[in-house]
């Protein structure tokens, strides 16, 4: 690799996870976090520990499993009891930041901290040295970075190196920068702060305009060699980088930005559909570098282009970021090893109970259609690894509805070690029947937001993929089922949710928010 490295610095544990409806719980984020280290990402921003317990747990846990092989970090704003609480939830790993930020533009002062410049920089640098002394890696963030007065900003940027910041991140915290203006922002810290060169320089974009991944490489243009981003472009609001899009920037466009990353760009589809499942976030289908259409040629011009000579009409090859097809590869008397075989060239890692369970899925998915692919042996693995801890189980279910019926469902759900719970609903039509006999169940009342349902794969006997988001008292949750029986795929999808707000229910709720700051 020729030019310089960018550091990946990967926050969709943390600032991914503030986007509505995608918080996991500390099972899913461990698996997230097994996936980035797999990744190759140089830093994973694994939460913010003083904004819940949960939250604590999650990066102790994360710290203690993978923080000898990549840098943990943990969020903490400038306060003594946050970096105390960020301490805590890193001691067990061996590779560890703090990452220390504090709001430094006019209107923040004003209206959020009422604070004034001087007691900005003594807040900023006390706070650098308190971490300081728990590990030598630390990041620090002028929160609203982009909008603080530039002469103010070199300030306080000089003085926090000063104070043992190792990296200095410039967040655009609200997306209101353009290229251009940003580029600005960077080569004006390069060339007025004296000690610049003893820091990384780290991008922080948001998406509210649609350029945050456009504003990241222009950060990289002007010198900064560490970008904050996440998977699929999680993120508050419209969303944070896209860590795919700016990872194959840069790798296609070597030529130009003369910069690389230690990512391994072949992991880079299956963890977006990963993260994906796990969230309930769909990936859109002309999303960049991992859409379902990312690879795909409709034209005929494109077609026989392609044909022809792959490189007029693509400039990334689809294996290179991993993309799963729609290659028919096994059948209903493929044995368990050929399964083996085939999970681990499609990039997943599993235990010997969870391939199990995962060949049990596809010896039954065999029995309902003949042929199956690449994309069915995905979705069933991605099913399972969503499974949540899942207090309530579907035992069976029965439909009816018809021209001129009243579309009814009975269902019988079992909660734990206990006794089976059968009831019955009426509803609109089926599904809603079957939702609404699950809620009387369970003792949940739920709003169904976001219902989609797509095919897997080809053909009548396709497998079909369900996705529903509900609201439960406020909070948003979601769920993934795959069947052939679209229907027995909603109940999955559904059952799956209405989990998760039971499990929020008998813990009181894990809030992910600290009077709503963050960079």
């Amino acid at each position: 690799m020729t030019g310089d490295r960018i550091v990946i610095f990967d926050t969709t544990l943390r600032d991914g996870e503030q986007s509505p409806g995608c918080s996991m719980n500390t099972r899913e984020k461990l698996e997230v976090a097994r996936a980035l280290v797999e990744l190759g990402v140089d830093v994973i921003e694994a939460g913010f520990p003083i904004a819940s317990p949960g939250d604590f747990d999650a990066v102790s846990e994360i710290a203690a499993r993978f923080g000898d092989r990549t840098t943990i970090c943990a969020l903490a704003r400038s306060r003594e009891d946050d970096i105390a609480k960020a301490k805590g939830a890193l001691a067990a790993a061996e590779k560890r930041r703090i990452h220390v930020f504090l709001a430094t533009s006019a209107i923040h002062r004003e209206f959020k901290l009422k604070m004034d410049k001087a007691q900005i920089i003594e807040r900023a640098v006390s706070s650098v040295k308190l971490a300081k002394e728990f590990c030598d890696d630390i990041e620090f963030s002028p929160e609203d970075a982009v909008r603080t007065e530039l002469d103010f900003l070199c300030e306080v940027v000089e003085k926090t190196i000063a104070a043992g910041a190792t990296t200095v991140n410039i967040p655009d915290t609200v997306g209101y920068a353009t290229p251009s203006h940003y580029f600005r922002v960077i080569s004006h810290l390069k060339q007025h702060v004296p000690n610049i060169g003893q820091a990384i320089i780290s991008a922080h974009c948001h998406d509210d305009l649609g350029l945050a991944v456009a504003n990241s490489l222009s950060a990289i243009e002007a010198g900064a060699r560490q970008v904050e981003c996440t998977i699929n472009g999680l993120g508050e609001r419209a969303g944070n980088a896209a860590l795919e899009e700016i990872v194959m920037a840069l790798r296609t466009r070597g030529d130009y930005y003369k910069c690389h990353t230690n990512i391994n760009t072949q992991r880079l589809y299956p963890t977006s559909h990963l993260v994906s499942s796990i969230t309930g976030m769909k990936v859109q289908r002309n999303k960049a570098i991992v859409g379902q259409n990312a690879f795909a040629h409709e034209a005929g011009i494109h077609q026989h282009g392609v044909l022809q000579e792959r490189s007029t009409y693509e400039i990334m090859r689809p294996e290179d970021v991993g993309y799963v097809g729609q290659n028919l590869v096994l059948g209903k008397h493929s044995g368990r090893h050929a399964f083996r075989d085939r999970v681990i060239q499609l990039g997943f890692t599993l235990d010997d109970a969870a391939l199990q369970r995962a060949f049990d899925d596809f010896i039954a998915l065999a029995d309902k259609k003949k042929e199956i692919y690449d994309a069915d042996i995905t979705a069933l693995i991605e099913n399972r690894l969503n499974d949540v801890s899942e207090r309530w189980t579907l035992r069976r279910f029965h439909t009816s509805a018809g021209t001129g019926m009243i579309p009814t469902a009975t269902l019988e759900l079992q909660c734990e070690s206990q006794e089976p719970v059968c009831d019955a609903a009426t509803g609109d039509g089926p599904i809603d029947a079957v939702f609404r006999a699950m809620e009387r169940i369970m003792g949940l009342s739920a709003r169904l937001e976001e219902f989609d349902v797509k095919s897997i794969s080809e053909g009548k006997d396709a497998l079909g993929e369900v996705r529903v988001t509900i609201d439960v008292s406020g909070r948003h949750y979601s769920g993934k089922g795959v069947s052939t029986d679209i229907i027995e795929a909603a109940a999955q999808a559904y059952l799956k949710a209405l989990n998760r707000a039971d499990s929020d229910r008998r813990t009181n709720g894990d809030s992910t928010m600290v009077n709503g700051v963050r960079p």
